[in-house]
Order: structure tokens, then C-alpha cells, then sequence
């Protein structure tokens, strides 16, 4: 399969990087000057790290699938899917997509790595727009795998699956939000983390440097292998209802002095606690909680080791 790249900057070269070493052939475009000679040379080192990091095999395998195209047309010929990585700004996006509107393919399908602005706000305009979405990554890509499929309103039904499964062909690891929603889900959270971080050091509750080492040392260690609600659930001996629950009155405390309404009333708690069941029966928590603290005595022995080479 032939995938485009459409701007070469340290995104658009992480999902070079991304589609090539799972064996797709990857055409970049990118129409600053020097823009794409940049990213060759970017792509070539990132990926002697990755070889040296065990992370792939072979830099030498890979890069002969990424090629650099002299326009946007040669970039997306034959292309089955495109990953747009301009400028984050409305009126670049407005122009790139009118721009690929012209040259795309009558299948092809096309994903904006824009990290906050909805594909809304800038595909309305263009008769592809039924084929394009919102494709978030954490940059680089290559290392962090979680990728935000976000639908505009008119794209077709088809579109996210579908990115979705060439998204999990390449290993990412794709999330799907069902509808537009401002910042998408991963800066929503990262955002209201921020928000209460900036808030306890602005009241002088705590250092900038303990504060940080309050999630490097704390809830990230956690969260480096699952997510919070997974965190929660087995962190009270019943699994996420009993949590909710237990410190349901503790967190409406905390939620209300920062003029916030907490929101876990009884019937979203059940629903919060029928996905999980679905993921973990009940009978399986005990043998989940000592699967996790493994998971951390491996990530603790990993940090030991990385500390004493320093």
C-alpha cells in the first residue's frame, strides 16, 4: 500500500517513519523550501536511534521505502490513504485540503494530524470531505502509539474503521471519539492536569519540581501501562463502583472548590462499571491488581538500571 505524507515537518517525518517500518511504501511532500530534504535527513537519523534502540531491525531496510515527491500530485498518486501534517493553522488546512481536493484519487482517504482544530473547520469546502477525519498521534508517533480519530460531522461511516484498521496495521494505537468535541479526549485531559498543576503552585501548595515528580514518581508510573479508569478500578477491592463509591464525597469536595460539578451520579458510574465488567470480570480483579504490580516491578527495575548507567 502507498501512503502520502503531506508535510515534512518533525510530525509529518515521525509517520513517515511510522508507515515505513511496517512496510508501506511512503511518499512525502512538503512544500517549504528544503522542507523535504530536511525530513530525509531527520528520518535517517531517527531511525539509526530506533535500530539502536533494538526498535527496529534494520534503518537501512526501511528507508528505501520513503521517497520524496517534487508536488503534492506525485505524492498522492495511487496513494490509499494521506496523512496531512501543515501548519496548524485554519487557513493552512483550508488551503492544503482545497489543494488535494484537486489531486486525489476517488477512494483515497485522508487524515489531519491536527491536534486541536476540528477537520470541520477546515474540509466543509472540498468534495472529499466525506473521506476526511481528524488522525491526532502524540508526537513522535513512532514511539507513542495513541492515535485520535475524530469524524467531522460528514465524514462517511466507513472512514474511521477504516483508519482505524490501517492504524493498527502499522502499530498505533487507535482511539475513536464519536463526534467533534474541542481539544478531542488526550488535551482535554492533559489540559485539565495542567489547569490543577498551574492552580497548586499559583496558591503556593507546591514546587514546580515536586509537582512533577508528584506524576513521574506517582500516577504516571501507573499510567504508563493503563489508563485511569482501569487505575481506579483496581483500587478498591470491589473494582470501579466501590471506588466511585468510596471517594465519590472526596472528590465532589475537590471538584466543588474549583467551581466544577464532579458529575459521577449513580446511573454513569453503572455505566462506567458495565464497560469494565465487560473488559474484566469481577473474578478476574485479584489476578489484574498482581499482573499491574509486576507491570511496576519491571518499569521500577527498568528506571533502577537507566539510573545507575547514568
Amino acid at each position: 500500500m502507498k501512503i502520502a505524507v503531506v508535510g515534512a515537518g518533525l510530525v509529518g517525518s515521525a509517520w513517515a517513519i511510522v508507515f515505513a517500518r511496517a512496510g508501506h511504501d511512503v511518499a512525502v511532500f512538503d512544500a517549504a523550501a528544503g522542507g523535504a530534504a530536511r525530513a530525509a535527513t531527520l528520518i535517517e537519523a531517527r531511525l539509526r536511534d530506533l535500530e539502536a534502540a533494538g526498535l527496529v531491525a534494520s534503518a537501512a531496510e526501511i528507508l528505501p521505502r520513503i521517497s520524496l515527491a517534487a508536488t503534492l500530485a506525485e505524492a498522492v498518486a495511487g496513494a490509499s490513504y494521506v496523512q496531512e501534517s501543515v501548519f496548524e493553522t485554519v487557513e493552512q488546512k483550508r488551503l492544503i485540503f482545497s489543494a488535494l481536493d484537486a489531486v486525489l484519487g476517488p477512494e483515497t482517504l485522508v487524515g489531519s494530524s491536527s491536534s486541536g482544530i476540528p477537520a470541520s473547520a477546515f474540509t466543509e469546502h472540498v468534495a472529499c470531505r466525506a473521506r476526511c477525519l481528524i488522525a491526532h498521534p502524540v508526537n513522535p508517533p513512532y514511539l507513542i502509539p495513541v492515535v485520535e480519530l475524530v469524524p467531522a460531522p460528514w465524514t462517511g461511516p466507513d472512514v474511521v474503521p477504516r483508519v482505524r484498521a490501517l492504524m493498527e496495521q502499522v502499530g498505533q494505537e487507535p482511539v475513536a471519539l464519536t463526534r467533534e468535541i474541542e481539544g478531542f479526549a488526550l488535551n482535554r485531559l492533559q489540559g485539565l492536569l495542567l489547569a490543577e498543576a498551574f492552580r497548586l503552585v499559583a496558591e503556593g501548595i507546591i514546587s514546580v519540581a515536586d509537582l512533577d515528580r508528584t506524576v513521574s514518581a506517582g500516577l504516571g508510573l501507573r499510567w504508563s501501562f493503563m489508563g485511569p479508569f482501569e487505575t481506579i478500578d483496581l483500587n478498591a477491592p470491589g473494582g470501579v463502583a466501590d471506588y466511585a463509591r468510596r471517594f465519590r464525597g472526596m472528590y465532589e469536595t475537590i471538584a466543588g472548590a474549583r467551581g466544577v460539578e464532579l458529575g459521577w451520579d449513580d446511573g454513569l458510574i453503572a455505566e462506567v462499571e458495565r464497560q469494565r465488567r465487560a473488559a474484566l470480570p469481577d473474578s478476574e480483579l485479584a489476578a489484574r491488581s498482581a499482573w499491574r504490580d509486576r507491570r511496576l516491578m519491571a518499569l521500577m527495575a527498568h528506571k533502577k538500571d537507566e539510573s545507575g548507567k547514568a
